[in-house]
């Protein structure tokens, strides 16, 4: 449904058949990544993307999140990129440095590659905040790369 008569809208399209998904899950606060890759996973089969069309990569942590979504997204394997995990505040400045070099290389990646990353790296105050979150932002991820690839398509 447009929301004008006389300008085409490209909306939303969440069929996720035939795509190809690479995931990349930080095992650093390994319970909340796995609960972000369970939801992530059943959210793209639910949107029709196949088990055998998905490849999960793990590494230790946030940081070494965008090398491993570079080197799947130049490999011309996959239409679209997850990054899960999550980055938990303590009592340093760390955080800080994780978070927001974390997403930094997710996105130049992105920009650089032109292969859609969702970015399911969480940034909370507890782990209880990562806890309570995890479930809705691992299906959110899972739409989200499969809306960007439809769009993308769609744009070119």
């Amino acid at each position: 449904m447009s929301r004008y008569d006389n300008i085409d809208e490209v909306e939303p399209d969440l069929n996720g058949a035939g795509l190809k998904i690479g995931i990349v899950m930080s095992r650093f606060n390994t319970d909340v990544g796995e609960g972000l890759l369970s939801a992530c996973a059943a959210a793209l089969i639910r949107h029709g993307v196949r088990e055998a069309d998905m490849r999960i990569v793990t590494v230790p942590g946030a940081l070494e999140v965008p090398l491993a979504l570079q080197k799947l997204a130049l490999s011309g394997k996959y239409d679209a990129l997850i990054a899960l995990g999550a980055v938990i505040r303590g009592e340093t400045y760390h955080f800080e440095l994780v978070a927001n070099e974390s997403a930094s290389g997710i996105t130049s990646v992105q920009l650089d590659t032109g292969v859609p990353i969702a970015n399911g790296i969480l940034t909370t105050e507890n782990d209880d905040q990562a806890l309570a979150r995890m479930a809705q932002k691992g299906a959110d991820c899972a739409l989200a790369a499969i809306e960007m690839v439809n769009l993308l398509k769609r744009i070119e």
